[in-house]
C-alpha cells in the first residue's frame, strides 16, 4: 500500500484525520486533531523518504502579558528551561522570541519510510503532543496561571 493511502487509513481508524490540505511543497498534507482538540500536521515533503508530524503552537495573549510584567533574568530563564525541556523529548522545535518573550512554538518529528509503522508513527504524535503539553505547563508554572486559561490556539499550517 502506498504511504498516503497507508498514513491515511490510519488517521482514519483513530479517527484523527480532519481534512487533507493542499501543498504544493508537499506529496500530501493532512490536519490531524490528536489528541481531541489539538490540531497536528502531517506532510509528506515532496523528493524526501520520511514524514514530519508538526504541531504550531501561539501563546495565549494572557500569557505574553504575564511574560512581559516579569524581570529579564525570569524571561531568559524560561527560555533556557525550555530549550533544555524540548530537549529532552528527542523531538525538533523551533522557537519565535522577539524581546526575550516566546511567542509561538513549533514542534516537529520525523519518521524515515523504512520505519514507518503505525506503533511508531502513533507514538511519534504523542511524543510531539507531549513536548507541546511541556511547554504549556512550563509557560503556566513560570508566570501563574489564568482563571480562564485555555490551552493556546494551534495554527493549522505547519512551515516548511
Amino acid at each position: 500500500m502506498e504511504i498516503e493511502e497507508q498514513i491515511k487509513k490510519w488517521l482514519l481508524d483513530e479517527d484523527c484525520l480532519r481534512e487533507m490540505k493542499y501543498d504544493e511543497n508537499a506529496d500530501f498534507h493532512f490536519i490531524v486533531e490528536f489528541p481531541k482538540e489539538n490540531i497536528m500536521d502531517v506532510v509528506k515533503p515532496k523528493d524526501k523518504d520520511c514524514i514530519i508530524i508538526a504541531c504550531a503552537t501561539q501563546v495565549a495573549p494572557q500569557h505574553l502579558d504575564l511574560m512581559k510584567s516579569t524581570d529579564v533574568k525570569t524571561q531568559k530563564d524560561f527560555i533556557l528551561e525550555l530549550n533544555f525541556g524540548l530537549n529532552n523529548f528527542l523531538v525538533d522545535f523551533e522557537l519565535q522570541i522577539n524581546q526575550n518573550i516566546l511567542q509561538q512554538f513549533v514542534v516537529t518529528e520525523q519518521i524515515f519510510n523504512d520505519g514507518l509503522t503505525k506503533h511508531e508513527f502513533m507514538k511519534t504524535m504523542k511524543r510531539v503532543f507531549k513536548a507541546k503539553l511541556h511547554c504549556i505547563w512550563l509557560i503556566d508554572k513560570k508566570f501563574g496561571s489564568l482563571n480562564d486559561f485555555t490551552v493556546p490556539s494551534n495554527e493549522n499550517d505547519m512551515f516548511l
